[in-house]
């Protein structure tokens, strides 16, 4: 099954289970993916978190719900996964901004978000700029947080520890970086692949660790190596959506276990020109 068939059946998974338990582990065993790499892949082409769509999807469902039968708000919170009216109502104004019980009434207005179906488009007209090398083991120093995939939390807390760190940090960094990789990179790292992930700002050196940072090797791995031109973060957003969406399905590689990482190039992030580049290990289809 490509890709495309993995995603799909995923997304079958989710639709066959909104009314109980969504078991991330078996989302990504359908997908031939991790909970993690899953996650990643499935937020970079559609744009929102995978927990916001089902939440989004289980919203839809219960306002149809409301408006097609006699049943019990309670029993409908129930069924979609809130523990209480009251986490119900709030979740369901939220979205649809009205409560659950004014949402029987014939002629109200409601949201609904049809189930994502993927599909494979050939563009060919922007190219991708890429390159496949091989590189051998090497070491990153830097900082690191533990940053949450529910939610979509780690957007939010990766551009704060960015925001954060401390321009000393960065010319530490910088001055520490002497291998082929230059400059600062952004790293997501190992941890629990249901629930979160280490995020690294960090630099490849050879050289000893200090001892106000941390150290971790990345293992030898086959690289696609991905170059984005234009203003951060949207730039560098657009290529990891054409990464999963155009390149993926049609390049003969899927994901290898290893981190991946971001490079960064001194100067203004927001030029039409500046330069970064996406790195992902890869190997090739059995």
């Amino acid at each position: 099954m490509d890709i495309i068939g993995q995603l799909n059946a995923a997304v079958n998974y989710i639709e066959n289970n909104l009314t109980g338990d969504i078991d991330y582990n078996e989302i990504a065993k359908t997908a031939c993916s991790s909970p993690y790499h899953f996650q990643r892949m499935f937020s970079a082409i559609t744009t929102i978190p995978l927990s916001e769509y089902i939440r989004r999807r289980r919203l839809t469902r219960a306002a149809m719900d409301l408006q097609g039968g006699d049943d019990k708000i309670i029993d409908i919170a129930l069924r979609y996964g809130y523990n209480s009216p009251d986490s119900f109502t709030r979740a369901f104004k939220s979205m649809h901004g009205i409560t659950p019980s004014y949402a029987k009434t014939r002629g109200v207005k409601l949201k609904a978000y049809p189930r994502i179906i993927f599909a494979l488009t050939i563009k060919g007209v922007i190219a991708m700029d890429y390159k496949i090398i091989e590189k051998d083991a090497f070491k990153i120093v830097g900082i690191k947080e533990w940053t949450s995939i529910e939610g979509g939390q780690n957007f939010v807390n990766i551009p704060q520890m960015w925001q954060k760190m401390p321009a000393e940090k960065y010319e530490q960094l910088a001055s520490l970086a002497n291998t082929d990789i230059t400059g600062i990179i952004g790293v997501c790292g190992e941890g629990d692949e249901i629930n979160g992930f280490h995020y690294w700002i960090a630099a490849a050196t050879t050289l000893p660790c200090p001892p106000d940072l941390e150290e971790r090797e990345i293992p030898a791995s086959t690289w696609a190596v991905f170059e984005s031109v234009g203003p951060m973060p949207k730039a560098i957003q657009d290529v990891w959506g054409r990464i999963f969406s155009e390149w993926f399905p049609n390049s003969g590689y899927e994901h290898d276990c290893a981190p991946d990482f971001e490079w960064y190039d001194c100067g203004d992030i927001q030029a039409e020109d500046y330069r970064s580049e996406v790195w992902i290990p890869v190997v090739k289809k059995s």
